[in-house]
C-alpha cells in the first residue's frame, strides 16, 4: 500500500493530466454542436467500424431469420414471375418476348449491396447506417432496399458508410401506387409502431379492397415503379374529407433489417435535368 501511494505522488501531475484531458473533450463535444455532430455522427469511421463490428455479432444469431425471410421472398416472385410468363406465352404465343421484357426492365438498373451496421425505431426521426459509401458509388438521395420492399433514402454519404433516412421518419415522403389499380398518394410514418405507415392523399373515386398491395409508383427518380411497400390494412378519410388515408402494413420488418441493397439508377440524373428544364421553361414563361 505505502509504495502504491509513492507511486501516486510521485507521479500525481499525470493523472491530473489525463483528468483535465478527459473533462476538456467532454466539455468541447458535449458544449459544441459542431463538434459533437462531427465526432457522434454515425457516418463517422471510427463509430461507423464500431457498429459494423457490434452489427457482425448480431447478424450471425439471425441468419436462419434472415434465410426464411429471403426464401418466402424468392418463392413468392418465382410464382408471380411464371404467372407472368404463362399470360404472356397465351397472349403472345413467344416465349422469347419474356426474356426481352425483363431485359428492359432492369437494364440501366444497378444496385450496390450493403449492410446495416446501425439503427434506430424509437425516435421521431430514426436513421439506419450501412457500410457502403461515396467510393463505393453511394450518392444522395439513392433509394434503398432489401429483399422485401422499400428502406428508404440515403441521405449522407462518407467514404465508406452512409446515413438513410427509413420509412420509419417523418421527414419521409414517398410515393406508392395501389398495385394494378394507379391510384396514387405519399407513403408517411407518424411515430410509435414501426410495423406500420399510412399513404395519404388517396382520391376518394378510387376502387380498392383491403389486403391489396401498395407498391412504389415510379413517380419520382429515386424509386423504379414497383418496389413492394406493404398490404393495405385499414381506411379512413382524410381531415377536411377531400381524400382516403390508408394504413398500410409495411412489408419491410425494420426490427430485422440486416442486408440491404442501395439503387444506383443510371437514368436518374437524366430525369432530374429533365425535369430541371421543364421547371425552367415554367419560371422562363411567367
Amino acid at each position: 500500500m505505502r509504495n502504491l501511494l509513492d507511486f501516486l505522488s510521485r507521479h500525481n501531475h499525470w493523472f491530473v493530466f489525463v483528468l483535465l484531458e478527459v473533462i476538456s473533450a467532454v466539455l468541447l463535444f458535449r458544449y459544441n454542436s459542431y463538434q459533437g455532430s462531427v465526432w457522434f455522427s454515425s457516418a463517422n469511421a471510427v463509430s461507423g467500424k464500431l457498429f459494423e463490428w457490434n452489427s457482425a455479432v448480431g447478424q450471425y444469431f439471425s441468419l436462419i431469420d434472415v434465410n426464411e425471410q429471403l426464401t418466402q421472398r424468392n418463392i413468392y416472385l418465382e410464382r408471380e414471375v411464371e404467372q407472368l410468363s404463362e399470360k404472356l406465352r397465351t397472349a403472345t404465343r413467344d416465349s422469347s418476348l419474356v426474356e426481352k421484357m425483363q431485359k428492359n426492365v432492369i437494364a440501366g438498373l444497378q444496385t450496390i449491396p450493403a449492410k446495416v451496421v446501425s439503427s434506430s425505431l424509437d425516435k421521431a426521426n430514426n436513421f439506419i447506417t450501412i457500410d457502403k459509401g461515396s467510393l463505393d458509388g453511394v450518392k444522395k438521395d439513392m433509394g434503398v432496399i432489401c429483399g422485401t420492399g422499400v428502406v428508404g433514402i440515403v441521405y449522407l454519404t462518407s467514404d465508406h458508410y452512409s446515413v438513410v433516412i427509413p420509412v420509419l421518419s417523418q421527414q419521409s415522403s414517398i410515393s406508392c401506387a395501389i398495385k394494378g389499380r394507379g391510384y396514387f398518394g405519399y407513403l408517411k410514418w407518424t411515430g410509435g409502431s414501426p410495423a406500420s405507415a399510412y399513404v395519404d392523399d388517396i382520391p376518394r373515386h378510387a376502387h380498392f379492397k383491403l389486403g391489396e398491395y401498395v407498391v412504389t409508383s415510379g413517380y419520382s427518380s429515386v424509386f423504379p415503379p414497383g418496389i413492394f411497400v406493404g398490404r393495405i390494412k385499414h381506411v379512413y378519410n382524410s381531415e377536411n374529407g377531400m381524400s382516403y388515408r390508408l394504413k398500410v402494413d409495411l412489408s419491410t420488418d425494420f426490427t430485422r433489417l440486416r442486408d440491404v441493397c442501395v439503387i444506383n439508377d443510371t437514368e436518374m440524373d437524366k430525369k432530374l435535368e429533365i425535369l430541371h428544364a421543364a421547371q425552367d421553361s415554367l419560371k422562363a414563361r411567367e
